[in-house]
């Protein structure tokens, strides 16, 4: 008979690797836990019947808008951060409300107030530089209920001017 020994468990290869695969999952389960608590994104409402009623005053507004004709169109420098609107149509309130919203990190939207010059056209400034996509809501400032509200989408540094509509469907 040969002299055939067993190494111990701590010299073998599968061993290890199975152990080397659990710490693995482990690291990795716990990266993606700290990384999720982190970093909330705040893409969920909490109040999600309530944004739902508001759909339609949104509509409202926006269909208001389209009753007054407005559009606007919107210039950025990307430099000074200076914002100029040409404000087409039936209503010319004294000062507008310029909300831009980043579409994923709420924590990122600002606004902007636009005053009103002369023949329609309103001018305002930017705390920041803008990049990547925004969601630009437009609407008369000053009052606790905005009569009507002007959309548009505009990805930054802007190459021209950006036009804003009532964002109502053509059906």
């Amino acid at each position: 008979m040969g002299s055939h020994s067993i190494p111990p468990w701590y010299k073998q290869f599968w061993p290890w690797f199975l152990i080397g695969i659990l710490l693995w999952s482990f690291a990795m389960g716990t990266t993606f836990l700290v990384m999720s608590i982190r970093s909330f994104d705040g893409m969920v409402q909490e109040d999600y019947y309530k944004h739902g009623r508001a759909i339609n005053m949104v509509l409202a507004k926006q269909q208001r808008a389209a009753d007054l004709g407005l559009e606007a169109q919107l210039a950025v420098d990307d430099l000074s951060g200076d914002i100029s609107v040409t404000l087409e149509g039936d209503a010319r309130p004294e000062m507008l409300l310029l909300e831009l919203i980043f579409p994923t990190e709420d924590d990122r939207d600002h606004t902007a107030l636009l005053h009103h010059q002369r023949d329609g056209h309103y001018v305002g400034q930017l705390e920041r530089q803008l990049q990547h996509r925004w969601y630009l809501h437009l609407q008369p400032a000053g009052q606790e209920t905005a009569e009507w509200r002007l959309t548009g989408e505009a990805r930054f540094p802007a190459q021209g001017d950006i036009v804003l509509t009532p964002g109502l469907s053509q059906r």
